[in-house]
């Protein structure tokens, strides 16, 4: 790996010590600590190169970088600014060629503020780096914290930031080959203010590359109201200048209300030109004229680079809890693809061909098309509430097989019962529910365009649709039926499981854990499966201390004469989904005070 010797010289400064006692006479007084100074002011390499001057930057010590230009096709130009898994994060303003980021070695770096995390924007070189570093707060007190940054070129597609599809070479020329880079996040001690950050020291393993870092606050005094998880990235359209008009539901009710728009797993950005929420009334028509949203400070639109998400601006909206809602987003140029939850179980609309921005009409006849997925909108937040629950799942939590614009599915009900209380939290409900979902491994590859919409797996998607929430308080895992039934084993469901509990209480979160419900008589419900599904939940029942609390779902759906099999009474008719009179027995099933943390936070 090139690095610049004036950089060298500064590293040097930066970690140098006391010098001992010598018999010439008394030890020197030690050097003052090395002050912490910007990320950019400790930039010692060139990751990225213009293509037509390939060799001026070596990224990875061989001669390799990634294309200026390709950066520039995803959206990811010099200087600007990324929300990437709720995170703030500025790319380096260099241009190609010139020093983007710093190989971690315990440099400090100046940091100021107040959140739940930390996010670094990384890459590994030379295979996957790990490290141990340090957070400085002002207090004077300090955590440590362990890097992962996995490789540039072999690490994997479900859980990266971005996907560039070449390599340029010093020698000149491009390679086909997919280079990425990663948003990893590490927790921080709740409540304490950052005042430096102490980078890992050189990993034994690769070389551990930081191109810039923030302090997370994922926004407490928000509380979520819908959500809905990027479950695939699909070929749609193309739609021309047109108007998505999107229903959603909300749970908990607040005012000042904002939307979180995201491009995950794509390779281009999209421009949203204008958008606006209302309540609903009939079909795609609106109660009142839509109030218009603004983005970044009052612009009437809004650039998702790949894999980024936005939020708006929070705007004078009052949600009331548990009503329709329409959120109208106006695309004005062609889009060919698009990030979509795909089982929506909702009809939403879309205006005519080249009709332009429709998001300020209060009436419903510019829209004759219906779609029945949500693209690019993952999220609407209000202001206040003491925050939300997460319902992390599969189909059964999506609410497949329920009735379509009914909000029957189970975290509809447990919504609707948080809000109808007083006695406990009234935390919102944000499903994160992806048909055909797995723990262990993904559906959806997580790069590319597929037809496949089962997502990302559970572990590769927590960061972003349970850690990065609005102000999550707790966790709700059911999940395991589509493992067992691809020949997942149960001891990799319960590593799963546990993985899962570890990284929500490292941040906090109470984590809550359900039962496998039953599914023989489905097609692929072998007797194996249900070994595998026994074995699970006899893990669930007797966690050990491993989760806060657990949820029998299995005791609740099950038939008792025939406990392999559902209720026929909550049997959607498919044997494997419960149709609405089982969603409703699961949301009514759940013990409230088990979603709320105890005494210590958890």
């Amino acid at each position: 790996m090139r690095v610049r010797r004036a950089a060298t010289a500064l590293t040097l400064l930066l970690t140098a010590t006391a010098l001992p006692a010598t018999a010439a006479g008394p030890a020197r007084a030690a050097p003052a600590a090395p002050r912490p100074l910007p990320l950019s002011a400790l930039f010692d390499n060139r990751a990225v190169s213009d293509d037509s001057r390939p060799g001026a930057a070596d990224f990875d010590g061989a001669g390799r970088s990634l294309s200026a230009q390709d950066l520039g096709a995803a959206g990811w130009t010099p200087g600007s600014a990324l929300m990437l898994d709720g995170a703030r994060l500025t790319l380096p303003r260099t241009a190609a060629g010139a020093p983007d980021n710093v190989v971690a070695h315990g440099q400090q770096v100046a940091l100021r503020g107040r959140g739940e995390a930390l996010t670094f924007l990384v890459a590994g070189t030379g295979g996957a780096a790990t490290g141990t570093g340090t957070v400085r707060y002002r207090d004077g007190s300090r955590s440590s914290y362990e890097l992962t940054a996995p490789d540039w070129r072999s690490g994997p597609l479900s859980t990266k930031a971005v996907a560039l599809p070449h390599l340029n070479h010093a020698t000149g020329g491009q390679s086909a080959e997919t280079a990425r880079l990663y948003a990893v996040t590490v927790p921080l001690r709740a409540g304490r203010a950052v005042r430096s950050v102490v980078l890992p020291t050189r990993s034994a393993a690769g070389a551990l590359h930081v191109f810039a870092v923030s302090v997370r606050d994922t926004g407490r005094g928000r509380t979520g109201s819908w959500a809905a998880s990027t479950a695939g990235y699909r070929a749609v359209g193309p739609w021309t200048d047109r108007t998505l008009r999107l229903v959603v539901h909300s749970g908990a009710g607040g005012p000042r209300a904002r939307i979180r728009l995201a491009n995950t797993f794509a390779a281009a950005p999209v421009e949203i030109a204008a958008a606006s929420i209302a309540v609903r009334g009939a079909g795609a028509a609106a109660v009142g004229p839509p109030v218009p949203l603004t983005f970044g400070g009052g612009h009437t639109g809004t650039r998702l680079p790949a894999g980024a998400e936005a939020f708006s601006d929070p705007v004078d909206f009052t949600v009331p809890a548990g009503t329709d809602l329409l959120v109208s987003l106006h695309l004005p140029g062609t889009v060919t693809t698009a990030p979509v939850h795909q089982e929506a179980s909702q009809l939403s609309y879309l205006s005519a061909a080249g009709s332009g921005d429709r998001t300020a009409d209060a009436g419903g006849t510019a829209f004759p098309e219906t779609m029945t997925s949500w693209p690019f909108l993952t999220g609407v937040d209000v202001g206040g509430g003491p925050g939300s629950v997460v319902a992390l799942g599969d189909s059964i939590t999506d609410g497949v097989k329920s009735t379509s614009g009914a909000n029957r599915r189970w975290p509809d009900v447990l919504a609707r019962r948080l809000w109808a209380q007083h006695e406990l939290p009234r935390y919102g409900v944000l499903n994160h529910g992806i048909s055909a979902n797995r723990l262990v491994t993904d559906r959806y590859p997580g790069d590319g365009v597929s037809s496949d919409t089962g997502g990302v797996s559970a572990g590769h998607r927590l960061e972003r649709d349970v850690l990065a929430q609005p102000a999550a308080r707790t966790v709700v895992v059911f999940e395991g039926i589509n493992d067992m039934r691809a020949g997942t084993p149960a001891e990799d469901i319960v590593a799963a499981l546990r993985a899962l509990a570890r990284r929500a209480h490292e941040r906090g979160l109470r984590v809550v854990v359900a039962t496998v419900a039953p599914c023989a008589g489905y097609g692929d419900c072998t007797p194996a499966v249900e070994a595998h599904r026994q074995a699970v939940n006899a893990f669930v029942r007797g966690n050990g201390g491993a989760f806060d609390a657990t949820l029998d779902f299995d005791a609740v759906l099950r038939d008792p004469h025939q406990p392999q099999r559902l209720l026929p009474a909550y049997d959607s008719g498919d044997h494997l989904h419960p149709g609405d009179a089982g969603l409703q027995a699961l949301g009514d099933s759940v013990d409230l005070r088990a979603l709320v943390p105890g005494p210590d936070g958890r």
